[in-house]
């Protein structure tokens, strides 16, 4: 058992932050240990209603956050039924309407266009009221600008910014995050990972044991 295993606030007296995993219900969300989100203006606790937008069970579809991952206030997480199909000469959804259109309800899903899962890595910051669109996956490492409109695949320990979001740079060479992706350290032991501690805040890669 980790020490996040049932606490929902990381810090004694701050409850606009907590540990995602341990206040979702959804299980089409999965989340990692530690991984945490604040929020100043709503209660961090209803982050599935408030942050995980157009999710909707008849799609299947899932929203996948690793471990150790910073979540700022007002990120939001967009999925499939927020895009009105592009294929259809009219972008009205239609199938959502079946009682008005005497359509089928089974074809609801027909008024919009299926992206897919939302994944993100371990180890990622996401910015105030960033978002992500259905589809995306963000790599381990990653970190996603305030505001930025998140819609492809973002590689691992890359920045981006702007609308829509876009590379900024790396945040190592190629040769660290090589070595960060194959050492995994959010996958140690809380015991490693606290001997390691030091080393890892001082970016001393070549140290860590």
């Amino acid at each position: 058992m980790t020490i996040s295993e049932n606490k929902i606030y990381p810090r004694t007296g701050d409850t606009e932050t907590v540990y995602l995993k341990n206040v979702i219900t959804d299980p089409n969300i999965e989340i990692g240990d530690y991984t945490m989100y604040n929020d100043f203006v709503c209660d961090p606790q209803d982050f599935q209603k408030n942050n995980v937008l157009y999710h909707y069970p008849v799609n299947h579809d899932r929203l996948m956050i690793g471990k150790f991952c910073s979540i700022a206030c007002g990120a939001k997480f967009i999925f499939t039924s927020a895009n009105h199909s592009l294929k259809s000469l009219s972008t009205y959804p239609f199938p959502i309407f079946f009682e008005e259109w005497g359509l089928d309800v089974t074809d609801i899903t027909d008024a919009w266009d299926n992206k897919g899962d939302i994944i993100v890595g371990n180890d990622v910051w996401i910015g105030y009221e960033a978002v992500i669109l259905s589809g995306v996956t963000i790599g381990d490492g990653a970190v996603i600008g305030s505001r930025a409109v998140v819609t492809k695949d973002i590689p691992p320990y890359t920045i981006v910014g702007g609308v829509p979001a876009k590379p900024i740079r790396k945040r190592f060479n190629d040769v660290t995050i090589a070595r960060l992706l194959e050492l995994k350290w959010w996958d140690w032991s809380e015991e490693r990972i606290k001997a390691n501690l030091k080393i890892i805040q001082s970016g001393r890669i070549d140290e860590l044991n």
